[in-house]
């Protein structure tokens, strides 16, 4: 018996590649640059798909999109098959020789900018044919890029996402970012508990920090947001309440202004672990488990704890 969609009106591999992009952005101007494609190329696609099964997956409005209830179910099925048509081609490349070809890192915003040059060098010097292509972007944007295929491997706070592997590389504290004549200022032991009692500047919402900061203060008053660390650090040399900062970003943030003090934390104090996700059926997950090791040595002048 025939199918209801011939075999002459398949969906084509680039039409589900548009339309997951779409479905993820929900922006086709954004989705288009995500996936190098041109935005008339991308809408061309998607509405190719939606004549192709007949139905419509999308509606079109000025200022956003809109994905349709079974817009949402095949996109999850596109989803599904370009991760599958990814694990086909990690598996002939993993096959071949390790750490060669394209490999596409995920990180987030807050560690980006204080681990990325040791991984630049370590790949520079170790994996010399490894082609490293970054995408810095937020923990739910990362989680879907890698459930979708366009991502590999993902460098964020632990632990993933659900259904993630996830190799632990290393923990780091958490640090105290006041104004210098902040009644914290210079301390070596602020109790946890007196983070209840301050305002907290937080980063805007998708980022994991700001959920870490938020478990640890419950609620946070005020309603003062940044979208990264470097202007949380201005807000607070301005004299608009204190900040959270990673080991690993206090001497960067720091050094950029005079008009900032650290406190740091009695034992044992608060922090986050960070380390590498991937598809735990992915074929180069040796290749992440040796990656893991050589990151957990270079990453040793850190001020952080390698996890062995």
């Amino acid at each position: 018996m025939e199918s209801a969609i011939s075999k002459t009106r398949l969906p084509s591999l680039s039409q589900l590649r548009a339309f997951a992009a779409v479905a993820e952005y929900r922006h086709f101007r954004d989705a288009a640059a995500a996936i190098g494609m041109s935005q008339p190329a991308l809408s061309g696609a998607v509405a190719a798909l939606e004549e192709a099964l007949d139905a419509q997956l999308v509606e079109r409005t000025t200022r956003k999109v809109i994905i349709t209830p079974l817009g949402e179910r095949v996109a999850q099925h596109a989803r599904g098959v370009l991760s599958g048509l990814h694990a086909l081609t990690d598996e002939v490349e993993a096959s071949r020789r390790p750490f060669t070809g394209p490999l596409h890192l995920g990180v987030i915003p807050t560690v980006a900018p204080y681990l990325l040059p040791v991984v630049f060098r370590l790949v520079r010097d170790r994996y010399p044919e490894l082609e490293l292509n970054v995408h810095e972007e937020r923990t739910p944007q990362l989680l879907d890029g890698l459930g979708s295929g366009r991502l590999d491997v993902l460098l964020l706070a632990l632990p993933g996402g659900r259904g993630t592997a996830d190799i632990p590389l290393y923990d780091e504290d958490f640090v105290l970012v006041t104004p210098p004549d902040h009644a914290l200022a210079g301390r070596a032991d602020v109790p946890r508990d007196v983070l209840l009692d301050l305002e907290i500047l937080l980063l805007e919402e998708g980022h994991c920090l700001r959920d870490q900061v938020l478990d640890l203060c419950r609620e946070v008053p005020g309603g003062t947001r940044a979208a990264g660390l470097p202007t949380l650090v201005q807000l607070v040399a301005g004299g608009l309440g204190v900040t959270l900062l990673p080991a690993t970003a206090l001497d960067v943030e720091t050094s950029r202004s005079p008009q900032l003090a650290v406190a740091r934390f009695a034992a044992p104090a608060p922090g986050r672990r960070i380390g590498l996700s991937h598809r735990p059926a992915s074929a180069r997950t040796p290749e992440y488990h040796r990656l893991a090791t050589a990151l957990r040595e270079a990453l040793r002048p850190l001020p952080v704890r390698i996890t062995d």
